[in-house]
C-alpha cells in the first residue's frame, strides 16, 4: 500500500474513500498475477474518467474563449486528452511510479507506456470525481490544462492533423507515420496530389490537394478519424 499513499500524497488530495484511489492505480496485470486480491482493476474508472475530462476540458475552453466556433474548440479539447497530453499530465505526478502492476508488465517498461499512464490518469479523475465531487476535480484538471493550452496555441499544434497523427501512431505503435505520394496529375502548374498516410504498411488514410503538403493534412485527418473510431471502440 506505500505506492498507494504515495500517489495520494503526490496528487496533493486527500481521500474521504483510499480504496477508490487504491483501484484508479491498480492495473489489470497486478490482477492477473494477484487474483485473490479484493479489488476491482482501474478500467471501470478510466471509463469514467474519460468522460469526465471531456466535460471539464470542454467547460473550461467554453468560458476561455466565448467566440471561438465549435470546430476550433473541438481540435483543441482533442489536443488536451490526447494520450500522449494525459500521459504527461500522469507524469507530472509519477503516477507511474505509484501504479500497482504485474511483475511482468512492470518489467516490460509498464510504468513508462504512454497508453497505461494515461488510462491510470483517466482512472485518477474517476476516482477524484467519485470521492470530492466535481468542483475539486475542475480546479485539479485546470491547474494542469492551463499551461498545456498555452503551449498548444503558441505552436498551433491542434490545427496540425499530422502532428496529432504522429502522437496518436507512436504511442499506440512506436512508430513515426510515413506519407507516400500515389499519384500526381495535372499539369506542372495545376497539379492534385493524392498522398497515403501509413503506419508500417498499412494505409490509415487517403487524401488529395493541390500540394503534397496539402494532401499529407488531410490524409492525416482521415487516419485521426479512424483511430479515434478505434479508441472509442
Amino acid at each position: 500500500m506505500e505506492n498507494i499513499i504515495d500517489g495520494e500524497s503526490l496528487l496533493g488530495i486527500e481521500f474521504t474513500d483510499q480504496s477508490l484511489l487504491v483501484r484508479a492505480l491498480t492495473h489489470r496485470s497486478f490482477l492477473n498475477e494477484n487474483p485473490d486480491v479484493a479489488i476491482e482493476d482501474n478500467e471501470r474508472l478510466e471509463f469514467l474518467g474519460d468522460a469526465v475530462l471531456d466535460f471539464v476540458v470542454g467547460a473550461f475552453l467554453y468560458r476561455r474563449f466565448p467566440e471561438m466556433d465549435e470546430g476550433e474548440l473541438t481540435m483543441l479539447r482533442a489536443a488536451l486528452v490526447r494520450t500522449q497530453a494525459l500521459a504527461g499530465f500522469a507524469q507530472e505526478y509519477d503516477l507511474g511510479q505509484a501504479l500497482r502492476l504485474g511483475f511482468g508488465e512492470a518489467e516490460s517498461g509498464g510504468r513508462e507506456r504512454l497508453p497505461t499512464l494515461c488510462a491510470a490518469f483517466e482512472a485518477v479523475v474517476g476516482a477524484i470525481f467519485l470521492d470530492q465531487g466535481m468542483e475539486v476535480v475542475q480546479v485539479w484538471v485546470h491547474d494542469l490544462i492551463a499551461p498545456a493550452l498555452e503551449q498548444i496555441l503558441a505552436n498551433a499544434s491542434h490545427k496540425d492533423a499530422r502532428s496529432e497523427f504522429q502522437i496518436w501512431a507512436q504511442a499506440y505503435y512506436n512508430q513515426t507515420p510515413r506519407y507516400e505520394v500515389l499519384t500526381a496529375e495535372g499539369p506542372d502548374h495545376d497539379k492534385t496530389f493524392t498522398v497515403a498516410a501509413k503506419v508500417g504498411n498499412e494505409v490509415w488514410g487517403v487524401g488529395s490537394g493541390r500540394s503534397k503538403q496539402t494532401a499529407a493534412q488531410v490524409a492525416a485527418g482521415v487516419a485521426m478519424e479512424k483511430a479515434e473510431v478505434l479508441e472509442d471502440a
